[in-house]
């Protein structure tokens, strides 16, 4: 079983950067693929990125493609998403995801095991 803390929301202005951080315990980080989800007031939670478990693959939503960088560091137990160029429809509670896995990746909400309690992004314009 893995526990997952995410870290670095905040408020700010279109155009501006964050990054955010999941922290993961366990000695078995290494063994998930993790992800990266958003959810929007009202709004259904979506997928933003996934990262398997060696940092080798990568994949994004249409939506952040070209302005969000997801990377894992697996000596530090960390998975991070930089979030550059940022729009007001960025805005949403970001949750880092983690699923025991061979070395895929995984863009839909059920395919993941574990979830933390979300971080919130706000951009304002």
């Amino acid at each position: 079983q893995v526990q997952l803390v995410e870290s670095g929301g905040g408020l700010v202005q279109a155009g501006g950067s964050l990054r955010l951080s999941c922290a993961a315990s366990g000695r078995t980080f290494s063994s998930y693929a993790m992800g990266w989800f958003r959810q929007a007031p009202g709004k259904e939670r979506e997928f933003v990125a996934t990262i398997n478990r060696n940092g080798g693959r990568t994949y994004y939503a249409d939506s952040v493609r070209g302005r969000f960088t997801i990377s894992r560091d697996n000596d530090k137990n960390t998975v991070n998403l930089g979030l550059n160029s940022l729009k007001p429809e960025d805005t949403a509670t970001y949750y880092c995801a983690a699923r025991s896995d061979n070395n895929g990746v995984y863009v839909r909400n059920y395919q993941y095991d574990y979830w933390g309690q979300g971080t919130r992004v706000t951009v304002s314009s």
